[in-house]
């Protein structure tokens, strides 16, 4: 009976580092692209866009949208110089929903193995933004908190720098 090595044991398959890298935020989505897909499950983007076509019925909008020509201008901006190699149509983006669903359309042990890390970096980066907002919530509260300390300093040092009221009657001698 041979032991199974557990999950924090094995080395995976791709970074996630150049899985989190491939994650974009399109139409407010985290997506990724099918050209970047494609390379992480091995195959050309052609095939898998091949594969999605036939099964289009497991791709609604929220699992699958095509870019418009503006957000590919805007793309082909931010990365610099065209490296699509000459696409004819606008690239089609997955959300984690789809991702998870070209594992069954693709169905190769790797497209497994793929979509599993590519799942991991899509909980990794919702546990970020979680923990941004947290940070954020927190030092909101920690603004507010010393704002009205330093209001007291400042209402204190105000204080010393009036001058104090001056006296009703002379105090000294009086020349007559």
């Amino acid at each position: 009976m041979g032991s199974r090595r557990s999950s924090t044991d094995e080395k995976p398959l791709i970074p996630a580092e150049s899985i989190e890298r491939c994650i974009l935020l399109i139409r407010g989505h985290k997506v990724m692209l099918d050209r970047d897909l494609a390379k992480l499950y091995g195959v050309t983007t052609f095939n898998l866009n091949k594969a999605v076509t036939r099964n289009l019925d497991r791709f609604p909008e929220d699992f699958m949208f095509q870019l418009d020509l503006q957000e590919l201008r805007n793309l082909i901006f931010q990365f610099g110089i065209s490296s699509w190699g000459g696409t004819r149509k606008p690239p089609r983006v997955f959300t984690e929903q789809g991702v998870a669903m070209l594992s069954s359309v693709l169905r190769s042990k790797r497209a497994a193995q793929v979509n599993i890390e590519i799942m991991r970096a899509f909980v990794k980066l919702r546990e970020l933004i979680a923990s941004n907002k947290e940070l954020a919530k927190r030092l909101d509260e920690l603004e507010k908190k010393y704002d009205s300390q330093f209001k007291k300093v400042f209402d204190a040092i105000r204080e010393l720098m009036t001058p104090p009221p001056s006296p009703t009657h002379r105090i000294g001698f009086r020349a007559r």
